[in-house]
């Protein structure tokens, strides 16, 4: 009998492996939904799926390994990374999905920012003047976008690269109409250095400031919740590590 390995849990979902059978349990009935149907459109390799029965989903493991970690040693060749880029590249070219963004407007994500940013600070989190300084580079992502088929949880641990070939992306829950270049700041989240390994493969023109936008953005918004849920965002590497590279 294979051992049953937690990958990640929390209070608001959990992921088990045992063997070659990945099963993830999460509170909110449409991430599970959006993950299968995400699965079913996107044009790039995913894992298959086993059964659906909220608020349960089965999928099978995917072949290769990740680039990395956050945190971690970004690891691949140039090619690999590029790879990816071509990946991702195809997904954000894909129809849009037929179900709305996860994701708040523009408005309501720098009330937000700027609510959490207040939060930081006024608690003793992080210093004034790295959250100051990070807020000013995250203004650079605040704009209009057009929106592309976006994964929405792009982290780096999500693609799965077998030589130079990607094998597999996992973790849809997220899916939908998005900022396509936020998927690519989340991919290279605490990988800065292979930003153009990534670039080469995606194909197109892209404007650094919102991906450093979207670097410093999500770290703030995550460094309290990651504490609060057992992670650690202070570790090497992470994403209080980000956040004091944009000093």
């Amino acid at each position: 009998m294979d051992e049953v390995e937690v990958v990640v849990a929390h209070s608001e979902r959990a992921t088990l492996r045992v063997g070659d059978v990945f099963l993830k349990v999460d509170a909110d009935q449409a991430r599970i939904d959006a993950e299968v149907a995400a699965m079913a459109l996107a044009p790039v390799p995913t894992p298959e799926v086993l059964w659906h029965k909220p608020p349960a989903l089965a999928i099978t493991a995917v072949p290769g390994t990740t680039l990395g970690r956050l945190g971690g040693p970004s690891t691949g060749s140039p090619a690999a990374w590029a790879a990816a880029g071509a990946a991702i590249r195809k997904l954000h070219e894909a129809p849009l999905p037929p179900w709305p963004g996860r994701g708040k407007g523009l408005d309501a994500l720098r009330a937000e920012l700027d609510a959490e940013c207040e939060s930081l600070v006024t608690n003793g989190v992080l210093p004034a003047d790295l959250v100051t300084r990070n807020r000013q580079v995250a203004e650079a992502a605040l704009r209009p976008w057009t929106p592309a088929f976006t994964h929405g949880d792009l982290q780096i641990a999500h693609v799965f690269i077998d030589g130079d070939q990607v094998t597999g992306i996992i973790g849809w829950s997220e899916a939908g109409p998005g900022d396509a270049l936020y998927d690519l700041a989340t991919f290279t989240l605490g990988h800065e250095e292979r930003l153009g390994d990534l670039l080469a493969g995606y194909g197109t023109d892209v404007d650094l400031d919102v991906i450093r936008g979207w670097w410093s953005l999500r770290s703030l918004l995550v460094v309290r919740w990651l504490s609060e849920h057992g992670f650690d965002p202070f570790a090497p590497g992470c994403e209080v590590d980000v956040l004091r590279s944009r000093m």
